[in-house]
């Protein structure tokens, strides 16, 4: 399994962007074939270190996470996110079989 993670730093972060943005990347779930599994959220401690959302998702497979970069169910939400989003950062790595 792959996890992608991705912490997004947003230009306005007034509550109704913030919320919108969680519901835009939330509505991916159970779309995408080899999607696993998809959380996202708002950050609740806001310290210094802090991003704005975090998205947490899991792929089947490193083809499945290719797969996702050019569905056109996360295309539309790429083009949002690169929108609001001021910067961002990412982590993919493969979760261990227990």
């Amino acid at each position: 399994m792959i996890r992608h993670i991705v912490l997004f730093w947003l230009k306005e972060k007034d509550d109704a962007t913030v919320k919108q943005t969680v519901d835009t990347l939330l509505s991916m779930r159970g779309k995408i074939p080899g999607m696993l599994s998809l959380d996202a959220g708002a950050d609740i401690v806001g310290s210094p270190r802090s991003c704005d959302i975090c998205l947490c998702e899991t792929f089947e497979t490193r083809e499945a996470l290719e797969t996702y970069r050019t569905h056109p169910v996360h295309l539309p939400v790429q083009a949002h996110m690169h929108a609001v989003m001021d910067h961002s950062a990412s982590a993919d790595y493969e979760v261990p079989q227990a």
